[in-house]
């Protein structure tokens, strides 16, 4: 009597686990209830005071009639710096450096001459980057008094006018403006509803420094849509050909360049990236 033939195996692929899963999948356990997980209802906490307190900016700048004033003497005095050939110099030390550092960046895409001022560097030489009655400086300190901005002060060239970035909503309660006559310097109102120390349980800058942040945007783009008007959008596409934002900018605007030849006939030149393209540049 012959043997049985052994049955073939058949090779189970990917296609056919997809297909059919195994009855007896391991257990997960449950997603986390957003509710009762203290890690995420610290980090949405955080999330909150800031949303919460860049509300109330908003609001003061629409309702507080000082602030509306203040803001439309700084954009005003910036433009006529601009015209006269000046720069804005920002000026800060620890994180609002950073925070003048990104006004700084952000008004020379938008076509305002501007430049940075470390206040530490400022006094070993860097005070030559300040040109008296043609430029601004702008301070940003959040409580208005920083000792390196303040010793900054007496050398800071005569005719300067200076605006002054910090949490108070009256100049007459900032520090860096008590030796300027009265409307001699500008505030520009960033306060927060609660400090740091009292939302997170620690003083370290953060919703002060996104709500400067917030007020340092709001007047670079007044600045640069009062001098350029509808032509703001090309103005930052030219000075930004690079990274992914020059490549969106000329996608969108203009992908092809074109020139006429002497006889007048219209070629069409494809514009390619520029070299200086790369992933890690998004900004």
């Amino acid at each position: 009597m012959a043997s049985p033939r052994p049955l073939k195996r058949r090779r189970v692929s990917t296609a056919d686990l997809l297909a059919h899963p195994a009855t007896t999948a391991p257990p997960t356990s449950p997603p986390p209830d957003p509710q009762n997980d203290p890690l995420l209802t610290h980090a949405t906490h955080v999330l909150a005071t800031e949303a919460a307190a860049l509300a109330h900016i908003t609001t003061l700048y629409l309702t507080f009639p000082p602030a509306r004033h203040s803001l439309r003497t700084a954009v005003h005095c910036i433009l006529s710096s601009q015209r006269a050939g000046g720069r804005l110099i920002a000026c800060g030390v620890g994180k609002s450096a950073y925070i003048a550092q990104k006004l700084t960046a952000t008004c020379k895409s938008l076509g305002i001459a501007a430049g940075f001022l470390h206040a530490c560097e400022a006094v070993h030489g860097d005070l030559g980057d300040i040109r008296g009655e043609r430029d601004v400086l702008l301070f940003v300190s959040y409580s208005g008094r920083t000792p390196e901005l303040m010793n900054l002060l007496p050398h800071v060239p005569v005719g300067t006018r200076v605006i002054a970035l910090t949490g108070h909503i009256e100049a007459k309660e900032c520090l860096l403006l008590g030796g300027f006559k009265e409307g001699g310097g500008i505030l520009l109102p960033a306060p927060v509803v609660e400090r740091e120390v009292v939302s997170f349980g620690i003083a370290a800058p953060t919703t002060s420094t996104t709500v400067a942040l917030a007020v340092a945007d709001m007047l670079a783009l007044t600045v640069a849509g009062e001098m350029h008007g509808g032509r703001m959008g090309e103005v930052f596409t030219r000075n930004h050909p690079g990274g992914a934002i020059g490549v969106e900018g000329r996608e969108t605007t203009r992908k092809q360049r074109r020139r006429k030849r002497k006889g007048g006939e219209e070629v069409v030149v494809p514009e390619l990236p520029t070299p200086c393209v790369s992933a890690s540049d998004d900004g």
